[in-house]
């Protein structure tokens, strides 16, 4: 298994002495995600995540389903909207649905100046439940691409698959799923202080939402078990800088593109 970055001594027995919290904390957590989320919304409103007008230049089939004369994006754990609007700015073509766990994100969106429902579609829903479905609201095998940003590390490992399984039902055979999320590794994951891993290279933030720290071979595995084939798939490592404390220190995620087997859907 690959490792993005190699720890130091101080690092590894950091990560070595870490315990685990308790089953209840674990169960309580998972019952309050959707709180917990809600709430994060509640404080940060829209003013937390940024736009994310870097997709065009990492993820080459954005552009190339526009100049196929449009098609139909979703993007799963959509938020406030960082990726619809800036995607409808740039490709007013598509037509875009949205969906997240939280129902005051999904308010957010709609309340936007720019929030059209002839060209926007958002929803509340839990993509690791598989009831209601997600064809409640877009028709099947419909969606050309799906966008994963940040979204899976956020749920616990075992339901990874379930979630996965549940989008693939609204892809087009032959549909492409992008995807950034964190990596193995990252300076965050090192941050945390005793008291918030949850499991193995999975953890609780001080607010209660949740991140998992992926190796690009777990996140292969993953989709390539529900019938997917790898585009790409690699670590992107950057260096975020800290003005106010005056460090600079290191990001690590992974980024894929997946493509889903035209037979996938009908096995």
């Amino acid at each position: 298994m690959s490792h993005p970055r190699i720890l130091s001594r101080d690092e590894q027995e950091k990560l070595d002495k870490e315990k685990n919290i308790s089953d209840f904390q674990r169960t309580k957590l998972e019952a309050d995600a959707k709180k917990n989320w809600d709430l994060f919304y509640k404080r940060n409103a829209d003013h937390f995540f940024k736009d994310r007008h870097w997709l065009t230049r990492e993820f080459e089939v954005i552009r190339l389903l526009h100049e196929a004369g449009g098609g139909r994006v979703f993007e799963v754990g959509c938020g406030v909207g960082n990726t619809i609007y800036p995607l409808r700015e740039e490709f007013p073509d598509l037509f875009f649905y949205g969906c997240d766990l939280s129902p005051r994100a999904v308010d957010l969106v709609k309340d936007h100046v720019q929030y059209d429902s002839e060209k926007i579609c958002c929803f509340q829903s839990d993509i690791t439940n598989p009831d209601p479905p997600l064809t409640q609201h877009i028709p099947p095998q419909s969606v050309d691409l799906i966008a994963l940003i940040y979204v899976l590390s956020a749920i616990a490992p075992e339901k990874m698959s379930l979630a996965i399984q549940n989008i693939k039902q609204v892809l087009k055979p032959g549909g492409t799923v992008i995807l950034r999320d964190y990596g193995l590794y990252d300076h965050a994951m090192l941050r945390f202080k005793s008291g918030h891993k949850i499991q193995e290279n999975f953890y609780k933030r001080q607010d209660g939402t949740r991140a998992y720290y992926f190796t690009i071979e777990e996140m292969a595995a993953l989709f390539e078990n529900e019938g997917f084939e790898t585009c790409f798939n690699y670590y992107v490592e950057k260096e975020t800088s800290n003005k106010k404390e005056g460090i600079s220190v290191p990001r690590i995620f992974v980024q894929s593109q997946f493509r889903l087997r035209s037979q996938s859907n009908s096995s």
